[in-house]
């Protein structure tokens, strides 16, 4: 019942995530995209910056931008922030019951290291306030007058994160926490940079005097700073269901090239309307199967007719490792159903899942970390079957 209850609550809250995160990153694309595409070319209007005429959903829309705003405040002014701080609380929500509440299982793996559950999640915690306490700090110094390099260093921060992440945490956890400590930097900056920038601006429109301009800098260079960094986060989301990401020998090399990738794509998206840029689409197709190549595991040699192993010769490996979270009746705690609707209950399920098994416990991902102690001895065993199935 117990493991029922949290299957059905992590379903709901990473839909509840998955809402708002779109509603969030829906909201940053078309906001950047509408500033890249204004026209500021023969304006009629004194104080406007830019205009735009735009048709959706059979109807036209003509929306404009002050340079510094209108001479009297609307009475209804539309904000964007409760996007922003949703995701982030219901990613943490997301992240304590898939990874916190089952830390022994997802947040630890001997063979990288072996730590108790609570000093994981210390971990996992403290990774997220020490990001953004950088983060902030880089962003307060001198480097903002230089916002290339101080892209670079952030860029330069969370590839270092990622790999100190991969030598405390197990694959799954180190991922998922860059991904976290990302997430939270981004609401970080709606909530202690952006927002008070918007507020300031506002405040000094009803006061009736020119605002600070050092908060309209310091929100459109955090603004910009989350626009970038949209699409490592989302790959980072979706790369747990995907062994070869993670499970790679140098899993955090994998996933900061990814990023890099992704930054080139939103890159073009930014600047597309001011120059032909065509040149970083195929860069960014070229830099992602170059990924595709590298991540590549070896060919396995084939094994002579006296060493091959049969179906019936692993199922006992099979069931004593594995089956206790694969199976149609999972006995490992936290789990009310075998993980991606994968049982291993029978001979005739396991090969069908051969690719996925050998996989798996070749690069081992499984068992989740390592809680039922499968051997180096019967992994090969395990390689020595899929080598002798025949293809």
């Amino acid at each position: 019942m117990e493991a029922h209850i949290a299957e059905w609550l992590n379903l709901l809250v990473r839909w509840i995530h998955f809402i708002v995160g779109v509603a969030w990153i829906g909201a940053s694309f078309y906001f950047n995209w509408l500033e890249n595409h204004l026209n500021r070319q023969a304006l009629q209007e004194k104080g406007i910056d830019g205009n735009l005429w735009a048709v959706h959903g059979g109807g036209f829309y003509h929306l404009k931008k002050f340079e510094n705003g209108p001479d009297k405040l609307p009475e209804v002014l539309h904000w964007f922030k409760w996007e922003a701080y949703m995701t982030w609380v219901s990613g943490i929500t997301l992240m304590c019951i898939v990874y916190y509440y089952n830390a022994q299982a997802m947040m630890i793996d001997p063979s990288v290291l072996d730590i108790s559950p609570f000093l994981s999640i210390l971990i996992g915690i403290g990774s997220l306030v020490v990001s953004w306490v950088i983060y902030d700090q880089l962003c307060k110094s001198s480097l903002k007058e230089n916002p290339k390099l101080l892209g670079a260093l952030i860029f330069v921060f969370l590839g270092v994160l990622a790999f100190i992440l991969s030598l405390i945490l197990s694959p799954r956890a180190s991922y998922i926490h860059v991904g976290a400590a990302i997430g939270t930097i981004m609401a970080a900056n709606v909530f202690f940079v952006i927002i008070p920038s918007q507020k300031e601006l506002v405040k000094a429109l009803s006061e009736g005097r020119i605002p600070d301009p050092s908060f309209g800098a310091n929100g459109l260079l955090r603004s910009r700073h989350n626009n970038y960094l949209t699409l490592p986060v989302l790959f980072i989301m979706i790369s747990n269901h995907f062994p070869s990401t993670y499970g790679n020998q140098y899993n955090w090399l994998v996933l900061i090239t990814v990023s890099a990738v992704g930054v080139l794509v939103r890159h073009y998206y930014n600047i597309r309307h001011l120059h032909k840029a065509v040149w970083m689409l195929p860069t960014a197709l070229f830099g992602f199967i170059m990924i595709v190549m590298a991540t590549m595991p070896a060919k396995q040699a084939a094994v002579e007719d006296a060493n091959k192993v049969t179906t019936a010769q692993i199922m006992p490996i099979i069931t004593q490792r594995c089956a206790s979270c694969h199976s149609a009746k999972p006995t490992q705690p936290g789990f009310a159903a075998p993980p991606a609707g994968l049982a291993y209950d029978k001979p005739i399920d396991v090969e069908n899942n051969a690719d996925k098994v050998n996989t798996q416990v070749m690069q081992k991902i499984m068992p989740l970390g390592n809680l039922t102690q499968m051997t180096d001895e019967e992994r090969e065993k395990v390689s020595l079957w899929y080598r002798s199935l025949e293809k």
